[in-house]
């Protein structure tokens, strides 16, 4: 007689090993230090790139053609995918440091873009958003 409450057979997936838990923490090797700030710059690029893209398709001055604004949608569905990349799966502190990254980004890429240069306020704030996030990703725990 078979048990209709049985958990199915396993897969072989083993995916418990992927989760930090206190018997092995998550250490910051140097090697994760370069992949998370590389996926974090990739993360902006992509998503800035992309929203600028169905910015400049919509509200800009000229506007761009339509596909600018389908191009830009494309590239924001794979940014989404992006940050999965991460080293570590903290989620709220992925997302909570990518933002101190999007805010650098952002101020160089209006800069590029359309010219709009950062001022003083803008780089003092960039520091200190950037302090802020490094703290957050890399204290001990």
């Amino acid at each position: 007689m078979v048990d209709d409450d049985s958990p199915p057979p396993s897969s072989g997936l083993d995916l418990s090993s992927t989760k930090d838990n206190e018997d092995d923490p998550f250490v910051w090797a140097p090697l994760y230090v370069a992949q998370a700030v590389a996926v974090f710059c990739l993360a902006g690029v992509a998503e800035i790139l992309g929203g600028w893209m169905v910015w400049v398709a919509v509200r800009g001055q000229p506007k761009r053609p339509w596909w600018y604004a389908l191009i830009g949608s494309i590239i924001l569905v794979l940014y989404g995918f992006i940050p999965c990349l991460q080293p570590t799966d903290s989620f709220g502190r992925i997302y909570a440091v990518y933002g101190g990254f999007f805010i650098v980004l952002s101020l160089l890429f209006g800069w590029a873009l359309d010219g709009d240069r950062p001022d003083l306020g803008d780089t003092i704030g960039c520091i200190i958003s950037l302090i802020g996030v490094l703290l957050i990703m890399f204290w001990p725990r």
